[in-house]
């Protein structure tokens, strides 16, 4: 097979990175591109000379993901930056976000798609605020694993007891989350510890460094294989001699497997049939699963338009106006009660309104308030809304896909929150 097939086939892990602001991420992310050679030469030149005019006896890796500083400093907002590397085993996209805490949106936008989350904690402060806010976000949208990198570790003597210390209390936090796989990391960015070369300084840790962990974590059952959906987002008729009579739903497969032959149903019309063909810009292919895009053909005539669901007559999602989910809100102006938004979810557009709030999450403390009647920025709740028409779901903690939804101020067109529905 050649090396240009067998690159395409690697598989992606997306991962977000998160901390406070002086914890080190700039460094970690240069350093694992810097160490492990995913970077050209003439980057690597040009911070070796920018350190050195800096007089630093060591190169600056954070310049590699610092070109945005400047900006900081002139105070305007940076988004999410995303970041592509690759090694021989594996393909990565980084979605670095800005540690403050009036950037939790650009958390939550970088993180949806992720499987992983890199949460830095730095070994002189121990678990702080921060923290906390970044790995509840992280389990409220279901990233599958958290790596959390205890960094610093070279100015605490790169002491096994304060490592100790803080995986314990760390441990203690997330024991109220809802995250499976956590792991702990002792490293030091600046001087490469444990990132993608083993440290000698720390030999009482026995685990793998990041790099390792970040090649070889399993991925694959990170996607919904078991809960077919299909939401359409086009019907393809493309009217020429050759194709006359061809219909296609043309969208992305949002959970499970189909397979032509396989017995569907329409939602919301009820409308049964059977998958007829599934082709994708290559030709046909024998079945399609997350996150391929395709065209699916059926073998009856069926009204289907955007916004449909295609799924399996033993395996249905939910269907309802009543909607109660947990919202982010992202937004300067409130969430106000009875507030009308455009609600998106996967291919569908509707209308919704606020029937109540029914708590707001203190995220440092992790209690409820009960009292609370609006969101504010960067605020998260318990609401409750009410739909137009039905929306087709399920929870987000079975597919991230189909439990996941925007809403939009129709007056500025701005996205104010994300959901996860419950």
């Amino acid at each position: 097979m050649s090396t240009h097939n067998s690159y395409l086939d690697m598989e992606l892990l997306r991962f977000t990175t998160a901390g406070s602001v002086d914890d080190g991420k700039s460094t970690l992310i240069g350093r694992l591109l810097y160490d492990s050679k995913s970077i050209f030469e003439d980057q690597i030149e040009a911070v070796k000379s920018s350190s050195e005019r800096k007089g630093l006896d060591h190169i600056d890796l954070s310049l590699l993901t610092d070109g945005l500083k400047d900006e900081r400093e002139q105070g305007i907002t940076i988004d999410v930056a995303y970041r592509y590397f690759a090694t021989p085993k594996r393909k990565f996209i980084i979605a670095d976000t800005p540690g403050h805490i009036q950037y939790t949106r650009n958390m939550v936008t970088g993180a949806s798609t992720a499987n992983l989350a890199l949460i830095l904690v730095d070994a002189r402060k121990g678990v702080i605020e921060q923290t906390c806010r970044h790995s509840y976000i992280a389990s409220l949208l279901q990233i599958p694993h958290l790596v959390v990198c205890i960094n610093k570790m070279d100015l605490v003597d790169y002491s096994e007891e304060t490592y100790r210390k803080i995986v314990k209390e760390y441990e203690e936090f997330a024991a109220k989350l809802d995250v499976n796989d956590i792991r702990f990391i002792p490293i030091s960015a600046l001087l490469g510890d444990n990132v993608v070369n083993r440290s000698d300084n720390m030999k009482w840790y026995n685990g793998a460094t990041l790099m390792h962990t970040l090649e070889t974590i399993h991925i694959g059952s990170d996607q919904n294989h078991i809960d077919p959906r299909f939401p359409v987002q086009t019907v393809v008729r493309p009217h020429t001699n050759e194709y006359h009579d061809y219909r296609g739903y043309a969208g992305r497969v949002a959970g499970g497997i189909f397979r032509p032959g396989d017995e569907v149903v329409v939602m919301p019309s009820g409308f049964t049939s059977k998958i007829k063909s599934i082709d994708v810009f290559g030709g046909p292919v024998d079945r399609a699963f997350p996150p391929m895009s395709v065209n699916i053909t059926l073998e009856d005539e069926i009204d289907i338009s955007r916004g449909d669901m295609i799924v399996r007559e033993n395996n249905k999602p939910q269907s309802s106006q009543d909607i109660e989910c947990m919202l982010c809100w992202l937004n300067a102006q409130p969430l106000r009660p009875n507030g009308k938004y455009l609600l998106r979810h996967t291919s569908n557009e509707v209308r919704a309104m606020l029937k109540e709030v029914v708590y707001r999450m203190d995220i440092n403390s992790l209690t409820r308030d009960e009292g609370a009647q609006e969101l504010g920025m960067n605020d998260i709740g318990k609401v409750l809304l009410r739909t137009t028409k039905p929306l087709i779901y399920d929870s987000y903690r079975r597919n991230r896909l189909t439990g996941s939804l925007i809403l939009v101020d129709e007056a500025t067109n701005e996205t104010v929150a994300a959901g996860m529905i419950v």
